[in-house]
């Protein structure tokens, strides 16, 4: 089911592979999505309401009576769930908003550069944001938690959720999803999904929906692409391309344990990747085995096989671990696992990945729920540069300047020969009329 890429035995002394190259990942053409979700922005933006009410019949296949969600329907939904799933939902909530409020950190920062000179830096929360909560595939009731809680404990205080529109709910989101809404005290949800929603939330639609300043949260080829489009016209959290799972393990680590977590997110797209980097041609026979008894017991077989069998997927052998390492940093997976001995030295040494997963009992799925953790997480080897949505997302750093007439005087010669030397005189002049008369 998962193809074999054999690094072994590659490497002579003094040469190197593109590990990057080497392990490859789903076609995602963002930019030729542009192209299709334009049109429909540009609806939006000049159409409003109306635009929104087409496009939803187009792409959801039901126009919902209202947008906006009554209050009153929020608070039904709650008075519908299952008591365990509502367990389930308190139970990560909280846990995501203790790490949240332990990731806030200092609000302001202050530094005296000498007497009279102050510079601080003040983490502001960023005034309104949409967050986009997907509903194709799966109606990923986790994402609200996700970009809710932690906008929450940044102290963003005007916060609009939307999920598309589903024709088995009378054009409504999923439940679960406006449960989670009303549990969090989010009143402003929104039936709108995919290129129209984002559209929606960088124009805003009179009569309905407020302009954002930050549009946050997954979702599928065409979001991301709106997100593209209509970035500048509103800031956005990053473009998530399809999920994947990489797997770091050696001989000790469990074949039915590792087939599982594969298994896990492969179920989430056909486009999903999983990928399996090991030193043990014996434990990749043994995964290989589970797969194969493990995927056709699972609901979403046909999708799974989809994924494990695509190009985006596959076994690594390496020689040792220590090429391992090399190769899942090379690959900066969304999320990384590590089934090896001593974990926790080996993650001490991971510098490319969304989110860490230490040991057998650390599974990627914890971290969808449960962890405490983000799991808006970069995609597409983006975790190089990027990282995933935390309270930090939701919070602009902003620098106040403070130094008395001595404080500047002290650097004003400085000031006017940097000036000079860019051939900004003007610069230099602003100073130079402060103190003019004096001999420095």
């Amino acid at each position: 089911m998962l193809r074999v890429i054999d690094l072994r035995d590659r490497l002579s002394a003094g040469q190197t592979l593109d590990y990057a190259a080497i392990v490859p990942r789903a076609a995602f053409d963002v930019e030729a999505a542009v192209e299709v979700v334009r049109p429909i922005c540009s609806d939006v933006a000049a159409r409003g309401l109306s635009a929104l009410q087409h496009w939803s019949d187009r792409f959801d296949h039901v126009v919902p009576e209202s947008f906006r969600i009554p209050a009153a329907d929020l608070e039904a939904a709650v008075e519908t769930l299952d008591p365990e799933v509502r367990a389930a939902f308190e139970v990560a909530i909280e846990r995501r908003r203790r790490v949240s409020e332990a990731e806030r950190g200092e609000t302001e920062t202050v530094v005296e550069l000498a007497p009279g000179a102050m510079v601080t830096q003040r983490m502001i929360p960023i005034d309104r944001v949409g967050l986009y909560v997907p509903g194709g595939l799966a109606a990923l009731a986790s994402s609200v938690i996700m970009n809710v809680v932690p906008a929450q404990a940044a102290g963003v205080t005007s916060i609009a959720v939307a999920s598309p529109p589903q024709p088995e709910f009378d054009g409504r989101p999923h439940p679960n999803i406006l449960a989670l809404c009303h549990l969090l005290g989010v009143e402003e949800v929104y039936a709108v999904g995919g290129a129209q929603a984002i559209a929606m939330f960088a124009y805003g639609v009179s009569g309905l929906c407020a302009k954002v300043d930050l549009v946050t949260g997954p979702g599928n080829i065409y979001v991301v692409a709106a997100k593209r489009l209509l970035k500048g016209q509103v800031n956005i959290d990053s473009e998530a391309g399809p999920t994947e799972i990489a797997i770091l393990a050696d001989a000790n680590a469990d074949p039915a344990h590792v087939a599982a977590d594969l298994i896990s997110q492969a179920e989430h797209d056909p486009a999903a990747a999983a990928v399996l980097v090991t030193d043990s041609a014996g434990l990749a026979t043994e995964v290989a085995t589970e797969l194969a008894a493990q995927v056709p017991e699972a609901k979403h077989a046909e999708r799974i096989s989809t994924a494990l069998s695509g190009q985006q997927s596959a076994v690594v052998l390496v020689d040792d671990i220590e090429q391992g390492i090399e190769v899942v940093n090379a690959y900066a997976a969304e999320h990384l696992e590590l089934h090896t001995a001593d974990a926790a030295a080996v993650a001490s040494r991971i510098t490319n990945a969304g989110a860490i997963f230490v040991g057998t009992w650390s599974p990627v799925s914890l971290g969808d729920y449960c962890a405490g953790s983000t799991h808006v997480l970069p995609t597409a080897g983006c975790a190089c540069h990027s990282s995933g949505l935390t309270v930090r997302s939701f919070l602009k750093a902003v620098h106040v300047i403070n130094y008395d007439e001595a404080a500047l005087r002290e650097v004003a010669r400085h000031v006017e020969v940097f000036a000079e030397s860019e051939d900004l005189p003007a610069h230099g002049a602003a100073i130079t009329r402060r103190f003019s008369g004096e001999t420095r």
